[in-house]
């Protein structure tokens, strides 16, 4: 158990970024009157491409830090595998930037869905905000409601900065 919370921030800031970045994506192709199918490209793009990023950028950062110890010979109890961090960081981008994406891909196959599947995602995605939210104040030991209502902030504000882009693209563009 003391492993798997060892690696917990890392779950936590994979999780985040995820769930924004595919939220954004989504809002933002929204935005721009785009199709679901083009919306469903785009966030699987993003989803594997950015979580791949961010996975390699975790293990390249811990990797790095974890050299400059070895070559300063520090001890470091806690420390951590490049790998796992990277890991960790990728599973929970995937796993939790899915969510945006859930709606849209069950419309596909539950036609009922289709008219309010954005707004399934905004629930959706508002839900894993507050869970994810939730588990950080849990993790940095600071309230969980300050934390939860923290990220979903952050999240609604990258939400509308996606879909307010989408928007005046589209426009300028057509």
């Amino acid at each position: 158990m003391k492993t798997q919370k060892k690696y917990l921030p890392e779950f936590v800031y994979g999780a985040i970024d995820g769930i924004i970045t595919t939220f954004a994506v989504v809002t933002g192709a929204l935005g721009a009157s785009l199709s679901s199918a083009i919306i469903l490209i785009l966030g699987f793009a993003n989803l594997f491409a950015d979580g791949f990023s961010m996975a390699i950028s975790n293990y390249l950062s811990t990797k790095s830090e974890k050299e400059l110890v070895k070559k300063h010979k520090h001890e470091h109890e806690h420390e951590k595998n490049p790998r796992k961090t990277a890991l960790a960081t990728f599973i929970a981008f995937v796993l939790i930037g899915f969510i945006p994406l859930l709606s849209f891909v069950l419309a596909i196959f539950i036609p009922q869905i289709d008219e309010n599947k954005f707004l399934y995602s905004i629930i959706l995605t508002g839900l894993a905000f507050i869970v994810v939210g939730t588990i950080k104040g849990e993790i940095t030991g600071n309230s969980k409601i300050k934390s939860a209502i923290e990220t979903i902030i952050i999240g609604g504000i990258a939400a509308i900065i996606a879909f307010l882009v989408g928007y005046l693209l589209r426009q300028i563009i057509i």
